[in-house]
């Protein structure tokens, strides 16, 4: 007889109807498919954390034709993988997407690692990144706690309209109190509280009334207290930010094969404060270096 106590019956009815609303009404995302590699899914998780479905979906696509492998990816100049990144947004993960793949090529055969703490151990590679492939690329039994999935255990189980501030030691174990025993259940869970929070329970304009497990939802029996959807953090403006200078540096470095000068780089911009600010970032971040010649991407 197994040792393991069995959930609450209320828990166990909400992994039961969440996963059954998953399995019927999940979007068809590629790194869900049967097949989908390791790999794949690592760089998938990656270029998840910062830029929306819709943009990754044909850039993921793109990338894995040219680097099926994490060996193929090691074995290419840094350069071109910010290159490749163009568009998605916050380049340096293309940085440590490479130095990942050339750990994994040296310290593990070109094979994505399975155990979370190695896969902890690889370059850039967190707590959720860690557990979402050991969970969806292997199917082991791991808690994967996203922003999506703070949400739902704080509105479903909590009562709490948000969640409190990420603690991963906190979040992984309230993940972990409801996650269903049986591996490939607790894989389906960990998508389906993911997708009920992107989908359904959002943080702006939550869809109650189409939620699958309404009538479970502690938040919902309680009468919405403490809603703060309309609470968010302000991203200052895009235009004339530094983010902008960054990226159109790097989109000229990117854009020719050789080191461009100091002056080279002024039309660019006609701020020179400015401009001079974001090529120190990017030389700090290691996504431009300075040779003999001038400034050119990392080799």
């Amino acid at each position: 007889m197994s040792t393991v106590a069995a959930l609450p019956r209320d828990e166990d009815d909400l992994v039961r109807t969440l996963n059954e609303w998953f399995r019927h009404a999940a979007r068809d995302l590629p790194w869900r498919r049967a097949g989908f590699g390791a790999w794949g899914i690592l760089v998938s998780e990656v270029m998840l954390q910062q830029t929306p479905v819709v943009r990754v979906i044909p850039r993921l696509a793109e990338w894995l034709e040219r680097w099926p492998t994490p060996a193929d990816l090691a074995a290419t100049p840094q350069s071109e993988a910010i290159r490749a990144w163009a568009g998605l947004g916050y380049p340096r993960r293309a940085l440590r997407l490479h130095a990942c793949a050339v750990a994994i090529a040296e310290r593990h055969d070109g094979i994505v690692p399975r155990d979370v703490d190695e896969l902890l151990a690889l370059p850039g590679i967190g707590d959720y990144t860690a557990r979402a492939v050991a969970a969806f690329a292997y199917g082991d039994r791991h808690p994967v706690v996203d922003t999506n999935v703070r949400r739902v255990l704080a509105r479903c189980i909590d009562g709490q309209g948000e969640p409190a501030p990420p603690n991963a030691r906190r979040d992984l174990a309230a993940m972990d109190a409801v996650l269903p025993h049986g591996r490939e259940e607790a894989r389906v869970f960990n998508a389906a509280a993911m997708e009920l929070g992107a989908v359904v329970c959002t943080a702006r304009s939550p869809r109650c009334d189409v939620c699958p497990v309404a009538d479970m939802c502690a938040w919902r029996a309680a009468g919405h207290p403490a809603y703060l959807g309309a609470k968010r953090a302000v991203q200052k403006k895009y235009e004339g930010s530094d983010r902008q200078v960054r990226g159109t540096l790097l989109r000229e470095l990117g854009a020719v094969h050789r080191p461009l000068s100091a002056e080279e780089l002024e039309p660019l911009w006609p701020d020179a404060a400015q401009r001079d600010r974001a090529l120190a970032g990017l030389l700090a971040d290691g996504l431009a270096v300075t040779t003999d010649e001038g400034y050119t991407l990392p080799q």
